[in-house]
């Protein structure tokens, strides 16, 4: 069993609160791009699948170990 050790305070919480939406966001527009582009059809794809994947991560690790206002 590991021990993760994180502990957010109330401004950090609100960073990576703020990080996780804007790489959904990016995630949201890379995979548009990829949608629209045939050529960029796999990168966008890429990118905005490991962009998803991180916010994700983040927004989870913000809710369980931060510290709600």
């Amino acid at each position: 069993m590991y021990l993760l050790a994180l502990s957010f305070n109330h401004k950090s919480t609100l960073r990576v609160e703020e990080i996780a939406g804007a790489l959904a966001a990016i995630a949201g527009a890379a995979l548009f791009l990829g949608a629209v582009t045939p050529l960029a059809r796999r990168t966008g794809q890429l990118f905005g699948g490991l962009a998803l994947a991180a916010a994700g991560v983040l927004f989870v690790l913000a809710l369980r170990f931060g510290i709600r206002p």
